[in-house]
């Protein structure tokens, strides 16, 4: 239907602006009354030098000499041309594409890579809150971009290497317990971490991880051990979250790999040396000083990510790397990227910082990561599932061990992961686990439980073929028919933005339409019956989908 409208614009524009700018100027007017699509006229009143009214109430009167069937009328509002799609229309074609398995995908990416960076957790210390936000994120961005066609890989790009493991090692060696290592391994690291992270060992622990750099073997089994016990305690969080990686990788990859690099920048004259440093000085460019290795020799977050980026590109041919990481490291990609770039790899223009937001606690403050003090992601795992099976039993008493675990499970995921995703990702997010599952409001389990309500509508029918026909519509069944027909568009505008939040609000919305249509209007018995069948039945489609997109699994029954 958009590309009806972009044709009829095409048409009496003669040339004055291409397909393409047409199709981005388009937009959806907020309200229904205002029509389907609407033309704003600010562009061509600066080609024109004409007032946008002026040329909006010009190109109206030629549209409607020209009006094809589809469209049922064009009108003024301001400096828009608004467009009303022909109802029928509208009907026979959502009811027809809406219900279709992969309504809203498309063949652009096809042909095309794309690497995503996301999750990333840091070995030997416990998966926090914090690395959740990359995971969903990262995750749904790449559902979005499979979904059009893109070959996606997912690398888990662990944090394990790096002067933490110098602590880390004297930590072990000097308090360490097998016991507790064996009881409870990841609890036990964050202890010694703790423990170590004062300034009284900062030498020692530079010189044990100057020692694991070196290869030194009992170093480097302990390193193995505890990266190990993590990546087991990683995996049990991965399950829950249903979350799977194309690759596992870590910065400890490229530690025998960063010689090629540095030696390159020698070459290209971009490295000198700073307080027995050796740095790339970006300030001319405002973005300051590069660390590649420090007074000690050892390599730096910024050395090893140069390194993982060239072996990426050779390795994959990739046509967009992504990384999904805080915004806290903006300044750090901004240095890799203009980096590679200086090195001659012009990769460096497809590579893309996806930032976030952090979680804050229900008082508004940041969550702590130092002394101990992080927020376990098992713990909130555990306290949202054991109170989404709560509120379960308190609804419904004679479910089987295996029914509630499922739904429990399915409905403690929607929280947490709608509770992130409905906001836009580089905004904080106040982690409130209690809100993100009330089954009222903007939340996944509202979302789950509108899906569970139009199956049962489909359930009840007896027959299940009946020829539809479509009547006058009502505003309730236009609205839906409306905002189904716009899912295309925002998957389109979700991968352009990276913004899964546009795909979560319009779940939202689409779900809020469907109560309205649902509580308006009778279906089973109805003289409208088929007509209304098919339309919930698009609009299942259509929720699943882009709850499936967002990494949420719909329920049947709730």
């Amino acid at each position: 239907m958009k590309d009806i409208v972009v044709n009829v614009l095409e048409k009496v524009l003669s040339g004055k602006l291409k397909k393409g700018e047409i199709e981005k100027f388009l937009e959806v007017p907020p309200q229904q009354e205002m029509g389907d699509f609407a033309f704003p006229c600010f562009a061509l009143a600066k080609i024109e030098k004409k007032n946008p009214l002026a040329i909006a109430t010009d190109l109206s009167e030629k549209i409607r000499k020209n009006l094809p069937k589809e469209i049922s009328g064009v009108e003024v509002k301001s400096a828009y041309v608004n467009f009303f799609i022909d109802k029928k229309f509208l009907a026979e074609k959502v009811l027809k594409e809406a219900t279709k398995k992969g309504y809203g995908s498309s063949k652009e990416g096809n042909g095309k890579k794309i690497v995503i960076d996301l999750s990333s957790p840091n070995i030997a210390k416990p998966f926090g809150i914090g690395h959740l936000r990359s995971t969903i994120i990262g995750g749904s961005i790449s559902n979005i971009a499979s979904y059009l066609g893109y070959k996606t890989v997912k690398i888990n790009y662990l944090g394990d290497w790096g002067t933490q493991f110098g602590k880390l090692i004297v930590g072990y060696n000097n308090w360490g317990d097998e016991k507790k290592l064996k009881d409870n391994p990841i609890a036990h690291l964050l202890e010694l971490y703790v423990r170590a992270n004062d300034e009284q060992y900062e030498q020692a622990a530079r010189d044990e991880f100057r020692k694991l750099e070196e290869g030194d073997k009992k170093n480097l089994a302990l390193w193995k051990k505890f990266r190990d016990l993590s990546l087991k305690d990683f995996n049990e969080i991965y399950e829950f979250l249903g979350v799977k990686f194309d690759v596992i990788s870590g910065e400890s990859l490229y530690n025998d790999k960063m010689g090629p690099v540095v030696n390159k920048l020698e070459k290209k004259g971009l490295l000198k040396e700073s307080e027995g440093a050796m740095v790339v000085d970006l300030d001319k460019e405002g973005l300051g000083v590069v660390l590649i290795k420090k007074n000690d020799g050892t390599s730096l977050y910024a050395t090893r990510d140069l390194t993982a980026a060239i072996d990426r590109f050779e390795k994959y041919k990739f046509n967009r790397m992504i990384y999904e990481v805080g915004q806290e490291q903006k300044l750090h990609f901004k240095q890799v990227f203009r980096v590679l770039k200086l090195l001659g790899y012009d990769f460096s223009d497809d590579c893309v910082h996806v930032a976030h937001g952090l979680y804050l606690g229900e008082d508004g403050k940041k969550f702590a990561t130092r002394k101990g003090k992080t927020v376990m992601m098992k713990e909130v795992i555990k306290e949202t599932y054991e109170i989404a099976k709560k509120n379960l039993l308190s609804r419904e008493a004679k479910l089987s061990d295996l029914d509630l675990d499922h739904r429990a499970h399915s409905i403690a995921l929607s929280a947490i992961i709608y509770g992130d995703l409905k906001n836009y990702r580089e905004n904080d997010v106040v982690f409130d686990i209690d809100k993100f599952l009330e089954f009222e409001g903007n939340t996944g389990p509202y979302l789950l439980y509108a899906y569970a309500r139009a199956s049962s509508i489909l359930r009840k029918v007896k027959s299940k073929k009946q020829k539809v026909e479509i009547f006058d519509l009502s505003p309730q069944e236009t609205a839906l028919l409306t905002k189904l027909q716009n899912f295309p568009n925002v998957v389109k505008s979700a991968y352009d933005q990276l913004a899964p939040n546009l795909i979560a609000n319009y779940s939202y919305e689409l779900a809020q339409i469907f109560n309205e249509f649902y509580h308006a209007h009778p279906v089973i018995g109805s003289k409208e019956e088929a007509f209304r069948l098919k339309l919930i039945d698009a609009f299942r489609n259509v929720l699943k989908t882009g709850l499936g997109l967002l990494g949420i699994d719909v329920l049947e029954e709730m």
